[in-house]
């Protein structure tokens, strides 16, 4: 699995890269432009990311503002698999602080794929990398 962590919090940067590269290559972003550009590069060189643990709260470009831009990129670049998945497409977890019903709303409409409040429960995100198939 090839994971981005993009987070401005160097604690929350760290553990989630601490954690998940138990199952793959982990890089990181620390703001929403810097995530667009390491997406952008990835899937230049043909070497999409399966997942992208996104902040939302974040200064520069907010976590809602870069996953529209990225599903933007995906949309312009995947092909359908004989099977008719689209290569290209990760899955998007938003983390946040924010435990609020709208950030959940917006979060889901800009095609996240999940959502988890901070502090990330680690046996919580296995949970649902495990209902998403991304790791056994």
């Amino acid at each position: 699995m090839k994971t981005l962590v993009v987070e401005d919090d160097f604690t929350s940067r760290l553990f989630l890269q601490k954690l998940l590269s138990t199952y793959g290559s982990v890089h990181t972003a620390v703001d929403g432009q810097k995530a667009v550009e390491a997406v952008r590069t990835a899937m230049e060189i043909n070497r999409p990311y399966n997942l992208i643990c996104m902040d939302i709260v974040m200064p520069g470009m907010d976590g809602q503002q870069a996953i529209r831009e990225i599903r933007a990129l995906e949309d312009a670049k995947s092909k359908f698999t004989s099977k008719g998945v689209k290569i290209f497409m990760a899955k998007i977890i938003m983390t946040t602080a924010l435990d609020g019903f709208q950030g959940k709303i917006n979060a889901f409409s800009g095609l996240c794929d999940d959502y988890l409040v901070k502090p990330i429960d680690p046996e919580s995100l296995l949970v649902v990398l495990r209902d998403m198939k991304l790791i056994p």
